[in-house]
C-alpha cells in the first residue's frame, strides 16, 4: 500500500507538576521546603528517514502522542522528563497544520471527513532533518524554588503546562531531478526501466503505474541524476479528475519536465494534441510549474508513422528540444542520457 498524504493527530507530553514538601527528619528541626520540580513533557518530532518511501505507517495508526513528565517529589527530587516520540517521514514531506485549542477539538478534527483549512509549516527534504511538530509542556516548580530570607515556609508551587497538540496533514512530494510526464501507455515506465535500475510495473494497458517511481540514472565520472515516473495523466487532471492531484504534486520539485509522447500515435492519439493537453493540465494545476524547463521525449520511433508524425511535430514546435527515442529498442537512449547529464547531472555525494 502506497500512502502519499494523510491526516494525523499529534499531542506532546504535559509538563509534570512541582510539589509542596517539607524536610522532616528526626534531628533536623525546621527543615524547610524541599518540594522538587516536575519533569518536562516529551516532544513530538518528525525525522526525515531515506529508508522510508511513503506514509503508510500512519494509515494504521494516525497519531503521535508523547509521554507526560512526572511530578516532582520531596527531597528536592525532580520528576522524570517524558520521552519524546519520533515520527519518521520520507524526504519531500510537506507538513500542514490546522488550529486546535483543545484535545477534544483536535480529536474531532482528526475524525472529521470534511476538508480542513491547513497552513504549511515545514518542508522536510534533507536526510536526518528534524522538525518539532509539538513542543512538550514546561515543568512546574516545587516550593523549594520559592524560599526567601523572609519566607521560610513557602507553599507556592507551579503546575506543569500542557503540551502542544493539533491535527496535521502530511503530504509527500517526490524529490527527483527530472519528471516523466505523459498520458497512460506513453512508455514512461519502460523508459525509466531502461535508463535506471528501477523496476516499475510495465504492461500494455493504461494506468499500470499507480504511484510515482524514482530511478537513479548513472553517468560517467561518478555523476548521476534521479528521474521520477509520474503516473499517466488524463485530461482534466488539474481538476483532480482521475487521480490528477495525487500525481501532479510529485512533479513540483523536479528541475526539468520531460513530456513523453507516443510519436507513432499507436492508440489513435495525436502527439501534437497530447502535448497541448499535457501543458495545459500542468499550467492549470500550478502556473509556476508551467514555467519549469521542459523538453520532449518522442517515444516509439520504431513504429510505423512515427517519423512522419515527428516531422509535423517539429514544424508545430520548432523551438522545443526534442529527443527521438524508442524505449523498447533502446534507440536514442544515449542521447537522452547525455541531455540528462548536461541538464541535471551531479556528482555522487559521499
Amino acid at each position: 500500500m502506497f500512502i502519499d498524504h494523510i491526516r494525523i493527530f499529534a499531542k506532546a507530553g504535559d509538563g509534570g507538576d512541582g510539589v509542596v514538601s517539607w524536610r522532616r527528619e528526626k534531628y533536623v528541626p525546621r527543615g524547610g521546603p524541599d518540594g522538587g520540580d516536575g519533569g518536562a513533557g516529551g516532544d513530538v518530532v518528525l525525522v526525515v528517514d531515506p529508508s522510508t518511501d511513503n506514509l503508510r505507517q500512519y494509515h494504521f495508526d494516525p497519531k503521535l502522542v508523547a509521554e507526560n513528565g512526572k511530578n516532582g517529589a520531596g527531597g528536592r527530587k525532580t520528576g522524570k522528563s517524558g520521552k519524546r516520540v519520533i515520527g519518521r517521514v520520507p524526504p519531500g514531506t510537506v507538513v500542514y497544520r490546522a488550529s486546535a485549542a483543545t484535545v477534544q477539538e483536535a480529536v474531532e478534527m482528526e475524525r472529521s471527513e470534511e476538508g480542513i483549512d491547513m497552513e504549511p509549516i515545514a518542508d522536510l527534504t534533507e536526510t536526518g532533518q528534524e522538525f518539532v511538530l509539538c513542543k512538550g509542556g514546561e515543568p512546574g516548580q516545587g516550593n523549594w524554588n520559592f524560599r526567601t530570607a523572609t519566607n521560610r515556609t513557602p507553599v507556592e508551587h507551579t503546575l506543569g503546562t500542557p503540551g502542544e497538540l493539533g491535527v496535521f496533514y502530511l503530504e509527500l512530494r517526490r524529490i527527483a531531478d527530472a519528471g516523466l510526464v505523459g498520458f497512460p501507455n506513453a512508455g514512461k515506465s519502460t523508459l525509466l526501466g531502461k535508463l535506471s535500475a528501477a523496476k516499475p510495473k510495465v504492461a500494455s494497458y493504461p494506468f499500470t503505474t499507480l504511484q510515482p517511481v524514482v530511478g537513479v540514472v548513472e553517468f560517467p565520472g561518478f555523476r548521476r541524476c534521479t528521474v521520477a515516473d509520474i503516473p499517466g495523466l488524463i485530461e482534466g487532471a488539474h481538476e483532480n479528475r482521475g487521480l490528477g492531484h495525487e500525481f501532479l504534486r510529485h512533479i513540483t520539485r523536479c528541475r526539468v519536465l520531460l513530456f513523453v509522447l507516443d510519436m507513432a500515435g499507436s492508440e489513435g492519439r495525436d502527439p501534437v494534441s497530447d502535448l497541448e493537453i499535457l501543458r495545459r493540465e500542468v499550467k492549470e494545476y500550478d502556473d509556476e510549474l508551467a514555467r519549469f524547463p521542459w523538453k520532449i521525449v518522442a517515444n516509439k520511433m520504431d513504429l510505423e508513422g512515427a517519423a512522419e508524425n515527428l516531422k509535423i511535430f517539429r514544424q508545430r514546435f520548432p523551438k522545443v528540444e526534442i529527443i527521438p527515442i524508442s524505449a523498447d529498442s533502446g534507440q536514442g537512449l544515449d542521447d537522452l542520457r547525455q541531455m540528462l547529464d548536461n541538464e541535471v547531472g551531479h556528482k555522487f555525494e559521499h
